[in-house]
């Protein structure tokens, strides 16, 4: 009989199921406490009258473990300074989409070799989740593939859909079912009717193809997420972050009966790509806030030890500590000012 079907498999690797990686590296109840309350922090910043300004802030993604925990180390200690007016939560990227072809993150391949051992980056994965949050951290990552939250998002705060996927059915429906806040992202043409198309469908119930926590093929059905918001992060056409584009997009979501709740991603087009150029984003925001918006609740800023980036693939020996090898980042010293820069600036106004 001639073949139909795999024609261009390779190979089938068996994963382990989510319910067997969750047995192997459970959380604990301090950290399901810690998550649950974080949650909660960052649905009062996107819903209620907290003043408190959202920071999403951290590398464009996590290659290198010991650099990543150095990193939210440093973190850690710096969100504590700042607290009664910042809330800081990490970005903790594993899945990186491409426009063609590179390295898919962490969790696609963690050795940074092309082996794509996808049960070992899953289990770093959770692993580094766990270690973050034991910093008193909250966590927050994007949602790529619709099968990975099953493995890790009982440990993530805050997520996102990014801009490739705002317009996706099949992750309008995942983020359906997601427990925690979580962002869109405008589409690459910097449209912000797709990430308010996106917030309103991911709001309502849906039943779609998915697995269950024993890995079996399942149908999904879900209540609906109330807690998502809009990210703009510019597009094709240039930046997004002006006052003339949040009023389009405060528009956009009370004529779509949603809060206007916006947070800005300072990095990507709004940055034209270049991260020395993120403080300027985050500085014009500042000016917006102190002229009286009242839609903006936080900012995304993609920083990191060492400044830039660096090309990838190359020798593993021959890589720089903490450099990115996706986009450019600030670099520790810089993000260390900016955010002092920005919690000052939030500082009640004396009468």
């Amino acid at each position: 009989m001639q073949k139909t079907s795999d024609i261009n498999v390779v190979e089938t690797r068996a994963l382990p199921s989510p319910a067997e990686l969750l047995q192997e590296l459970p959380k604990t109840d301090a950290q399901a406490d810690f998550v649950t309350q974080a949650r909660r922090e960052i649905h009062r910043l996107i819903f209620t009258a907290d003043k408190r300004f959202l920071l999403i802030i951290g590398p464009c993604s996590i290659h290198d473990l010991a650099a990543g925990r150095d990193y939210a180390r440093r973190l850690a200690t710096l969100a504590r300074e700042v607290s009664d007016r910042v809330m800081v939560v990490m970005r903790v990227y594993f899945e990186k989409p491409r426009t063609t072809v590179g390295w898919k993150g962490l969790v696609m391949d963690p050795h940074l070799d092309g082996t794509h051992d996808i049960a070992a980056g899953l289990r770093l994965g959770r692993t580094f989740l766990r270690d973050v949050l034991d910093l008193g951290l909250p966590t927050a990552t994007e949602f790529l593939d619709p099968i990975t939250p099953q493995y890790v998002a009982d440990l993530v705060c805050w997520g996102a859909i990014g801009a490739r996927t705002a317009e996706s059915q099949t992750h309008r429906q995942m983020a359906s079912g997601l427990s925690m806040p979580l962002g869109f992202k405008n589409g690459t043409d910097g449209s912000i009717a797709t990430a308010v198309n996106a917030i309103k469908a991911a709001g309502h119930p849906h039943t779609f193809l998915g697995i269950n926590l024993d890995g079996s093929a399942s149908a999904i059905i879900t209540r609906g997420n109330p807690d998502c918001h809009v990210v703009l992060r510019g597009g094709s056409s240039g930046p997004n972050y002006s006052a003339a584009h949040l009023a389009q997009a405060e528009q956009l979501l009370v004529h779509a009966g949603l809060r206007p709740a916006i947070l800005v991603d300072c990095s990507h087009d709004n940055s034209a790509k270049q991260p020395e150029h993120q403080p300027a984003v985050l500085r014009d925001l500042l000016t917006q806030l102190a002229a009286g918006n009242t839609s903006i609740m936080g900012a995304m800023i993609e920083s990191n030890l060492g400044a830039g980036n660096q090309a990838f693939p190359q020798s593993k020996d021959q890589l720089r500590y903490g450099v990115s090898i996706t986009d450019g980042c600030l670099d520790w010293p810089t993000t260390e000012r900016l955010v002092r820069e920005l919690h000052a600036a939030l500082a009640p106004q004396s009468a």
